[in-house]
């Protein structure tokens, strides 16, 4: 699984904000810890920045 042009990274699931280091890179990616979902069916609507514009301005039926 791990070898020749592997790269070290790390995750931090954190409570506001995910974040992704990649060594030499540094933060790739940092997105708000937030999911929107469907309350009926539980599908996944938008993750990250675009779940968090979804907060309070949902149908009923999603939840962010």
């Amino acid at each position: 699984m791990f070898g020749i042009g592997s790269r070290d990274l790390g995750i931090d699931l954190g409570t506001a904000n995910t974040l992704v280091y990649v060594k030499g890179k540094g933060i790739v990616l940092r997105e708000p810890s937030v999911v929107a979902l469907q309350k009926d069916t539980k599908q996944i609507v938008a993750v990250g920045n675009e779940a968090k514009q979804m907060i309070g301005r949902t149908p009923g039926n999603v939840v962010a």
